[in-house]
């Protein structure tokens, strides 16, 4: 019996390491092969570190004369958590900027920085990135204070990328669709379904928004009832044209699409409205943002930053920088690719593989791996992603300082004023930026808007 249970529990823990072991070498070769996902545990990282801070940091910023010195007569605790969540966000600014200037005019995977900066060494980038989040520390509030009112700008500018992707995204999932539907029937059934879809969620969260945000007893509430209509109203306008004759190539499901989102930033705006709002009816019902309710924002925060940051820094169309894939034709690069792919073995960002490159050390002469990447162009524009990612730093501090108001309360993330306006801003951006897109071909023929 003794001995039977001693080898089982030997047993049990030579599992248990054997899976450890297998669950870290896997993780390490995952984001060493990954560059994507390693940069995005490293921003979640960032989000994780002002969010502690901003709670948890009021006493040991109390100790630095620096930043005490200009405390003045606020809530202290509010001072200090905005403090904390802008010099973090300022330290992860400085370092994805550094990174994406650091990465402009890399166009094949044989460029040193590819190999030896933006995929190899996590360790010395970890320390990097602890080294730039920590500097701000230093800086005197003056400059903080400057950050914070740039932050605002380079929010807006997040913002509105998110949404040319989202325009342009689901533009490509109309015109692949339609293009299938060619052949076969069942592709266009799919697209008026989830045209029917997409109305249906707008009404039917038009309908909820009504019954929130004008509860009984509350009033008049003319800013709600103003803001709702006139969101159906953009709806209406923008699905009509994309209908007319006007509207060149113009489809009703990007405009489904489009309402559904419209509605929902109309919904998120008015959600964010203040908690003792009395016009808030579903603020009431709701308790403060905190705990699980704050780390699910995150969670969706990182989700957008990340699908952001993929989508842009893959498409080849859109935001090319200079020095990167411009002037070079995208079929040219989908052949090298092609051709290439059969010639060496690559990770998951297409860099060779770690058994091959050992291979050719130890072989001596020419790496074949080193010789197929130099001439295999990038899947994505790594100056963009990382722009992308600092841009999304001034995000995330605007996100969790209630745009910076100094009436946002600790326990709560994106509620105030601020945040209604700024939501509802950019509703009617993504409204009028589709419009255009709509118009555009026919206002100006002889441009190409493909």
């Amino acid at each position: 019996m003794f001995l039977g249970g001693y080898l089982g529990s030997c047993a049990a823990q030579l599992a248990t390491y054997a899976a450890c072991t297998a669950c870290h070498c896997a993780s390490r070769e995952v984001l060493r092969h990954s560059a994507r996902v390693a940069w995005s545990v490293l921003f979640f990282l960032a989000m994780i570190v002002a969010w502690v801070l901003r709670d948890f940091a009021t006493p040991i910023l109390q100790k630095i004369p620096w930043i005490v010195k200009d405390v003045g007569h606020v809530d202290i605790d509010k001072w200090f958590g905005q403090q904390a969540v802008y010099r973090v966000s300022m330290g992860n600014f400085l370092f994805f900027a550094c990174m994406s200037l650091a990465m402009i005019g890399v166009k094949f995977k044989g460029d040193k920085r590819d190999r030896y900066l933006h995929h190899a060494h996590p360790l010395l980038k970890l320390g990097l990135w602890l080294l730039f989040t920590a500097l701000p520390f230093l800086f005197p509030n003056e400059v903080l204070n400057a950050y914070s009112w740039m932050a605002r700008f380079g929010s807006g500018v997040f913002l509105v990328i998110q949404m040319i992707i989202l325009l342009d995204f689901v533009q490509c999932w109309n015109d692949s669709w339609v293009a299938n539907g060619e052949e076969n029937d069942r592709w266009l059934y799919g697209l008026m379904g989830l045209t029917c879809v997409g109305y249906g969620g707008t009404l039917t969260l038009a309908g909820l928004m009504y019954y929130w945000f004008k509860p009984a007893g509350a009033g008049s509430c003319s800013l709600n009832i103003a803001l709702i209509t006139l969101t159906l109203l953009l709806v209406v306008g923008f699905s009509v044209l994309s209908l007319a004759p006007l509207a060149r190539g113009g489809s009703i499901f990007p405009s489904s699409m489009i309402s559904l989102y419209a509605a929902y930033l109309c919904f998120s705006a008015l959600q964010s409205e203040p908690r003792d709002y009395q016009c808030n009816g579903l603020g009431h019902r709701l308790t403060a943002a905190s705990g699980g309710t704050l780390a699910l924002g995150m969670v969706v925060t990182l989700a957008s930053v990340v699908y952001a940051a993929f989508r842009a820094g893959s498409n080849t169309a859109l935001f090319t920088l200079e020095g990167s894939e411009e002037g070079e034709p995208l079929a040219h690069r989908q052949a090298l690719l092609s051709a290439e792919e059969g010639n060496t073995s690559a990770g998951l960002d297409g860099v060779p593989d770690v058994a091959e490159a050992t291979r050719d050390a130890v072989t001596g002469g020419p790496s074949k791996s080193e010789a197929s990447a130099a001439m295999i162009p990038v899947t994505y524009n790594y100056s963009f992603f990382h722009l992308i990612f600092a841009l999304a730093s001034m995000y995330i501090a605007m996100l969790m300082t209630g745009w910076g108001s100094v009436s946002q309360e600790k326990d709560r993330i994106d509620v105030g004023w601020v945040s209604v306006w700024v939501k509802t801003a950019a509703e009617w951006v993504t409204g009028l930026l589709y419009m255009w897109t709509l118009v555009a071909p026919a206002l100006f023929p002889d441009r190409d808007f493909s």
